[in-house]
Parts: structure tokens; sequence; C-alpha cells
């Protein structure tokens, strides 16, 4: 049996045990870049998932996160994301992970066989929703199995391994193919493998946010402002677009509930609230398109 490349020994791992621990950071940094260097040839890919995940989120379907181990830490980290960055609402996001998500500091390793879960994992799928399962093997039985049966019922399949030519690859809608080189500790996914794959769902769910128009000139205008730093972003973000002072941007936000993109509309000459919601609401959303309706006007 050929070994996975995810479970090949390093060259740079040899002898690393005896090494200053300084020599051994260096080395686990190196492959860190190593691993994040794979991101650049699959960027089409990339932009391919993005889209998809809006469409789906834009139709009220939902994103089904899937994954083991490490993997499952990578894509919950970005589903958890999606409301506080996007405004995404939490019910429109599934997050399936072998075994459970972790209540304390124990992952047991098994989980990630159990296909017998794979079947309650779908059931809360339905037909138009996209699946996004992760795998640095692109073959762990649980996400496998999610796959086979997701895709039968009408799931699309967004699907990221680090191994070429793996079961989960082939059977994706959307395939993302992050070939890591071996790890500098053998095995350990959570490494260079990880970081591509957070890597790669920080892009796709970016440009899923933009696609949506939650993003305006890299600022995160559809933010959920829920704490004093982020209500202290969001006003600068009405600051900045509108082109005017923090006062007029704060009580802008206010009228607007924290709601960035209308307290924009608002400071640059919506009537009131109202109006600024039916301006957005003509512009689909799009805080560019609504300003550059209300130039023309």
């Amino acid at each position: 049996m050929t070994q996975r490349r995810t479970e090949q020994l390093h060259e740079a791992a040899i002898g690393l045990d005896a090494l200053p621990s300084g020599e051994v950071a260096a080395t686990l940094a190196q492959g860190q870049i190593d691993g994040l260097a794979v991101i650049g040839g699959a960027t089409a890919e990339l932009a391919e998932a993005g889209e998809q995940m809006a469409r789906t989120l834009q139709a009220g379907r939902r994103l089904h996160y899937v994954a083991a181990g490490s993997s499952g830490l990578m894509a919950m980290a970005d589903a958890c994301e999606l409301a506080g960055t996007f405004g995404i609402e939490p019910a429109q996001v599934a997050i399936h992970m072998a075994g459970g998500i972790p209540t304390d500091a124990s992952m047991p390793g098994d989980t990630e066989d159990a296909t017998a879960d794979a079947a309650k994992a779908v059931d809360a799928m339905t037909a138009g929703d996209t699946a996004l399962l992760l795998s640095a093997s692109g073959s762990t039985p649980f996400v496998v199995e999610v796959a086979e049966l997701a895709r039968k019922k009408g799931v699309a399949l967004i699907c990221i391994a680090n191994t070429p030519g793996s079961p989960l690859l082939a059977m994706a809608d959307v395939a993302i193919c992050l070939p890591t080189p071996p790890e500098v500790l053998a095995g350990s996914t959570r490494m260079g493998a990880g970081t591509a794959q957070k890597a790669a769902l920080n892009i796709m769910s970016t440009i899923m946010g933009m696609v949506m128009g939650h993003v305006h000139d890299g600022m995160m205008v559809n933010v959920k402002a829920d704490n004093s730093k982020l209500r202290a972003r969001a006003a600068g973000m009405v600051a900045t677009i509108a082109k005017v002072d923090a006062t007029t941007a704060e009580t802008c936000l206010e009228a607007a509930n924290g709601a960035v993109k209308l307290a924009v509309l608002m400071a640059v000459g919506a009537q009131d609230l109202n109006d600024a919601t039916a301006r957005l609401s003509r512009a689909d959303g799009r805080l560019r398109a609504a300003l550059a309706a209300m130039t023309r006007t």
C-alpha cells in the first residue's frame, strides 16, 4: 500500500529532536510556509467555491461544514466566524464534526471511522444545500460517507483534501486539492495541511461575503457589532465611506440600529431609516450600487 504523503517523513525531520529549540522552531516555521505555498495553485477553485457558498445562502439554503479531527477544528473556526464577520444567520450554517464538537480538551481519534454517524449528519441536509467537506487524506471514512450520502440527496459538494487523486475529491462539485508536503511532525496534519485548509476556508468565505455584498473596499460592512471594539469599527467604516465626522457617523449608526450599510446611506442623504432600507433593497443589499444610485439622482 502506497504511503499517503501526509504520513511520510519530512527530510528536515531527521535528527529534529536533537536540535536546539530555536532551530526546531525555524524548521517548523518553514513547514508552515511550505504548506501555505500550495494555495496559489487553487485560486480558481477557491473562487468557485466562494461563489457557490454565496448562491446557497442567497437562495435561503444552508451551508454544512463536515470534517473530523484537526480538519474539523479548521472547519468549525470558519463556520463560527460567518455570523459575526458577515452577518450570516447562524441557522443557515451547520457544523458536522465526527464525534461531535469537543466540550473539553479531548478529541478522540476513533470517531473519524464512525460512518454510522454520517447518516445523522445528512438527515439535516436538503437538496439545494452545500456541504463543505475537509479531509487531509481525502479518505476519512466519516467524511467520505457523508459525501456519498449527501450527493445522492442533491447537496452540492465542495471538497478540500491535501492528497491528489483521493476519493473525496473524486466526488466533488468543486474539488480543492491542496497538495501540502509531508509534515515535519509526520502525520500531524494540524500543521502544514491544517494551515493550508484554514487559509483556503478564509479565502472562500471572504469571497462569499464579497459576492453577497457584505464587503466594501475591504471593509466588512455587514459586521455584527456586538462589542465595543466592533462598534467603534462600525462607526469608523461609516465615517470613512460616507466621508463624515465621527459624531455624525455614530449618530447615523445608532439611528440605523447598528447596521453599517444603512448608516452610510443615511449619512450621505437618505431621509430616514425607511428610505435607507428601501434604497439598499433596490440595490440588492449592495452598498456600492445604492451609493451610485444616490449620486445619479
